[in-house]
């Protein structure tokens, strides 16, 4: 029912303003509805973020060339993707690494040690997701790595969006750490990550941390996933490199041995430096700084050329 009350409402307010070109951005299930509405209209179209059909729904491309005038997307390989279906993209960049460049902004490891009271021992950061469901699952399993690591201290970076006692529940009895709001200043002072897999795995990359990647899901729900998505890697940053810089672990290949033996590689220096120089190449492949001031300039342009 909010859905399609906020779409009237977006609808009515495009007939009365009716701009000179409608700007959407990311958010396909509702912008893809839009997109139709305005084209219907004579309004010209920007789209900033393109919805991942690479990875399913690509018949969903013959609606955004329908009714998309320029598209503009993040990943170097979405360009590619499309140019498979005859409409041409302009890639911009990601707009992370504008939101992550400066290390100055980040507490450093003394300061931030004492601001959330934790004991002067390496960290190893959590990032279990961001859904209850999905972080009850996830968390469950990378707390067993933690005796295994007695000489580092395990921190979960909370999600703003779920309750501390959500937390408290899973983790009662272990003797690992909490700080929301604080994740990239979290791993800013950490050694290694386990992440579920995610726009995370971009962040943690960004940030120059190891990581092993993490993903069980219902073991009937990934069958269906297999057929549908057409996907090598479950990691961005591996989908962007277009080969494993970073180790994943999905469904059955993800056990308390396995997680143990690939953190306890990204904690051995030779570990530690192999990935940091692959991230090297990642940082190069996304394009540089000033992602959306790439936009900006470009909607500009094609705004006034006939």
């Amino acid at each position: 029912m909010r859905s399609r009350r906020n779409i009237r409402f977006c609808k009515k307010d495009i007939l009365e303003y009716k701009p000179d070109v409608l700007i959407l951005v990311d958010y396909p299930g509702f912008n893809l509805r839009i997109s139709g509405f305005a084209h219907k209209h004579d309004i010209r179209v920007f789209y900033y973020i393109s919805p991942q059909l690479w990875a399913w729904r690509s018949s969903r491309v013959k609606v955004i060339k329908k009714n998309v005038d320029r598209m503009f997307v993040i990943l170097p390989f979405e360009k590619d993707f499309y140019a498979g279906y005859d409409y041409r993209v302009d890639f911009i960049g990601h707009p992370l690494l504008d939101v992550i460049n400066n290390d100055s902004q980040y507490s450093e490891r003394d300061a931030f040690l004492v601001k959330n009271q934790l004991p002067d021992k390496p960290i190893i950061a959590l990032l279990p997701g961001s859904r209850h469901q999905e972080i009850r699952s996830m968390l469950r399993i990378m707390l067993k790595t933690v005796p295994s690591f007695k000489e580092y201290q395990f921190v979960i970076a909370g999600a703003p969006s779920v309750n501390s006692d959500f937390y408290k529940k899973i983790t009662s009895g272990s003797s690992v750490s909490f700080v929301t709001g604080q994740t990239y200043e979290l791993l800013h002072n950490s050694k290694a990550a386990l992440v579920t897999s995610g726009t995370a795995t971009l962040e943690t990359a960004l940030m120059g941390v190891p990581q092993v990647v993490c993903y069980r899901g219902n073991y009937f729900s990934y069958l269906v996933a297999r057929v549908v998505i057409h996907v090598k890697f479950i990691s961005l940053v591996n989908l962007i490199m277009g080969k494993e810089i970073i180790h994943e672990l999905i469904q059955n290949d993800l056990t308390i041995n396995h997680l143990c033996r690939e953190l306890k590689k990204i904690l051995d220096q030779s570990g530690r430096n192999e990935v940091i120089s692959a991230y090297k190449g990642l940082r190069e492949k996304l394009g540089g700084d000033g992602a959306s001031a790439k936009a900006a300039v470009l909607m500009s342009q094609y705004l006034t050329k006939k």
